[in-house]
């Protein structure tokens, strides 16, 4: 059992460590971002609820799709709280978008404010195309 487990880890770091896909250009690209602090982890969860293999991007085919992506982060304590440290929040967030096209690429940003994940789409000119429908935080 313990072999079993050893394997396991080492290939789950070895799929860390590999290089991106080179970007196909009949496909959308969505890269991740986190621009404000206390953001642990995002990461592609689901693509039109599939599981996504490799969770460091999405490669999407022109259209409609929904996104699902993992949100970890840190909230500080404070105020009257005698509890200083932070807290760590896991949060699922979900974006529809309906027109995806071929050869551009997208931006998922996630923060939070507080307890309160949010997330938005980016397309190449940074305009806003899509934010979360869907947040789904375990306590």
């Amino acid at each position: 059992m313990r072999r079993y487990l050893l394997l396991f880890a080492v290939s789950s770091l070895a799929a860390c460590a590999s290089p991106l896909p080179d970007v196909n250009p009949a496909m959308a690209w969505v890269d991740f971002a986190m621009p404000t602090p206390g953001g642990k982890v995002l990461m592609a969860e689901r693509l039109d609820n599939q599981p996504q293999r490799d969770g460091r991007f999405f490669q999407v085919p022109p259209g409609s799709h929904e996104l699902m992506v993992r949100f970890d982060f840190e909230v500080f304590g404070g105020g009257m709280s005698m509890n200083t440290d932070p807290q760590e929040r896991l949060c699922y967030l979900t974006i529809s978008y309906d027109h995806f096209e071929a050869g551009q690429r997208y931006r998922l940003e996630a923060r939070s404010l507080a307890f309160t994940p949010s997330a938005r789409l980016y397309n190449a000119q940074r305009k806003i195309v899509a934010e979360e429908r869907q947040v789904n935080c375990v306590p």
